[in-house]
């Protein structure tokens, strides 16, 4: 546990010091948030169903930060840990490999956490956000969406052969999604033809959950967001796991 907790201490510090994947964890998220929110406002208004603009797609921009660390983050950084020789190090100590895997997973939990954190604080005190639901819901609804796609983001790092090409695909894969899901751009303002695309990709899930539990909803009203993303955390573990590379 001792080794596990330095471990992670160590792998936040080498993630701060990426500017890239810093300013997309901490900064892309709240800086939309402040700039939309200064275009739109936050009056309550029929479209967003009585709500505000930054009451209504706050909980969506969680969802970016969740695509960018998963899709971007964990490929690249594992990826090129494995180039470096730092994952076949690891292998070869005396200490568990697993170890590393943890630490690397928490890392960009808690990474993803600050990032939301700071989104909240950005939504309550620039605009007054209003938070219908309950924190310990919304918390373990954010752990099963984060957690499926660090799971696809490891997918992409054990096939990539290197990390130029992981972070091509994961930039391939994460651009569209943002964008398409309801994440980047608000679902109401698609056309219905992009919103039946959406309903096909893995984002627009953790989109709909977050504002579904943001808004008070239950559980059991997201049961097909639920089966999407805990199906979408299963295969990708189960896939990576077998395909993982340590050299």
């Amino acid at each position: 546990m001792k080794s596990l907790f330095k471990l992670t201490v160590i792998e936040m510090k080498l993630y701060l010091r990426e500017p890239m994947a810093t300013f997309f964890t901490l900064i892309f998220a709240p800086m939309l948030l402040l700039l939309f929110g200064f275009i739109y406002g936050n009056e309550p208004t029929p479209f967003f169903g009585g709500r505000g603009f930054v009451d209504s797609q706050l909980p969506a921009y969680i969802a970016l930060i969740i695509v960018t660390v998963g899709l971007m983050s964990v490929p690249i950084a594992t990826s090129e840990d494995r180039e470096k020789g730092i994952l076949r190090r690891f292998h070869s100590t005396p200490a568990s490999p697993a170890i590393y895997l943890f630490a690397n997973i928490f890392t960009y939990f808690i990474m993803s956490l600050m990032g939301v954190t700071l989104l909240f604080l950005v939504g309550r005190f620039v605009f007054h956000v209003k938070f219908e639901g309950n924190i310990f819901s919304i918390l373990a609804g954010f752990t099963i969406c984060a957690l499926s796609f660090f799971s696809f983001g490891y997918l992409i790092a054990s096939l990539a052969p290197t990390a130029r090409t992981a972070q091509i695909i994961g930039m391939v894969i994460a651009f569209p999604m943002m964008f398409l899901s309801g994440a980047g751009m608000p679902l109401e303002v698609l056309p219905e033809r992009v919103t039946n695309i959406s309903k096909f990709l893995p984002l627009y899930y953790v989109v709909t959950f977050m504002k579904g539990l943001w808004a008070g909803n239950s559980w059991a009203e997201h049961w097909l967001e639920i089966i999407v993303i805990l199906g979408l955390l299963v295969v990708g573990a189960a896939i990576s796991t077998k395909t993982f590379r340590w050299e």
